[in-house]
């Protein structure tokens, strides 16, 4: 038995690799800063709240542990108010990081973006070759990559194995963020519209297949091995046009599909004065509305190539986009 820690426990990602490790038989430690509860019933699991910004936590939920799991994060789109983001997204890494030196924790694995190389532009198969932009359009991009370049830097210096996969748009059962966003645009009438170019297309990361991807990883890590140091992309390798995807979930939910088309001039407009407005009256940012950042990256192709991933730990996808999305549809109609 092998004790794993797992961050951001209680989220969508966080939640189903705690399962996916318990039930191999790890013991896992799942810390998150929200209230302990643990997402499933199993010995094998113990619940920890801390933040990420409390050094002395993190030490007490590293300790002993053969692999961390860094999932947590705080997303956000919009550019004000990104202080916080910055103190939890970097600053957190960083204090994790510190906290797995001082215990000797052989393996990090972070929890990337396939964002961190997004830069405002058609990415159509991109693969890990791919730079950092030099400029980043959202908190979010940004602290992924710097927290990401750290975590990488961190593997040279031989104490710590790391590598960074980065999935791209994660669904599935539990998702938390991503369809309850739609579902409520749809349930309310609101989503009538679709923005940009209906053809642009997107990779897609069914959940089961992120934690075996993460687990194969984290398996074969090692600081002079292959994968130490190194980023890599894991999706479904489907790549679908956004919209299509959206209106098959809408289908087998029995909700309209959009459409009418907003050009994207008329939806960057309104959302840079949406944001404008909010950074003027002091509003808390929120995910609820299209920022700047969602509506450059609805109107470009991004898609990527995980062969890297196949060829280094023997990555390969478990559940298609279709049965992904059946999956999730029963769920959701339950």
């Amino acid at each position: 038995m092998k004790r794993m820690v797992v961050t951001g426990s209680s989220g969508f990602v966080g939640s189903h690799l705690t399962r996916g490790l318990a039930e191999r038989g790890d013991e896992v430690i799942a810390l998150d800063v929200a209230a302990p509860r643990k997402p499933f019933e199993s010995e094998r699991v113990r619940t920890m709240q801390g933040d990420l910004r409390d050094l002395d936590t993190l030490k007490r939920a590293v300790e002993g542990a053969d692999t961390v799991f860094h999932v947590a994060s705080r997303v956000q789109t919009r550019g004000h108010g990104a202080d916080e983001v910055f103190a939890i997204n970097v600053g957190g890494t960083r204090k994790l990081i510190e906290a797995c030196k001082a215990a000797n924790v052989p393996r990090f694995v972070y929890v990337s973006s396939a964002s961190v190389v997004y830069d405002g532009k058609d990415i159509e198969r991109g693969d890990e070759r791919l730079p950092y932009p030099s400029h980043f359009h959202a908190p979010y991009a940004e602290t992924k990559a710097i927290a990401e370049k750290e975590v990488l830097e961190e593997n040279a210096k031989g104490a710590l194995a790391t590598c960074s996969i980065r999935p791209h748009v994660v669904f599935g059962p539990g998702d938390m963020r991503f369809f309850p966003a739609i579902l409520a645009r749809a349930k309310t009438g609101r989503l009538k519209a679709y923005v940009g170019d209906a053809s642009k297309l997107s990779d897609f990361t069914y959940i089961d297949n992120l934690v075996h991807g993460l687990m194969l990883a984290a398996d074969k890590l090692e600081v002079k091995g292959p994968l130490g140091g190194q980023a890599y992309f894991v999706t479904n390798g489907e790549p679908v046009p956004f919209w299509d995807f959206i209106g098959r979930v809408l289908d087998g939910l029995g909700y309209a599909r959009p459409k009418f088309r907003v050009p994207y001039p008329i939806a960057y407009g309104a959302a840079a004065v949406r944001e404008t407005i909010d950074a003027l009256t002091g509003a808390t940012p929120t995910e609820d509305r299209f920022s700047r950042f969602t509506i450059r990256y609805l109107t470009t192709h991004h898609y990527f190539d995980h062969g890297k991933a196949t060829r280094d730990f023997g990555y390969a996808k478990q559940v298609s986009i279709d049965e992904g999305i059946a999956r999730t549809l029963a769920t959701l109609k339950n």
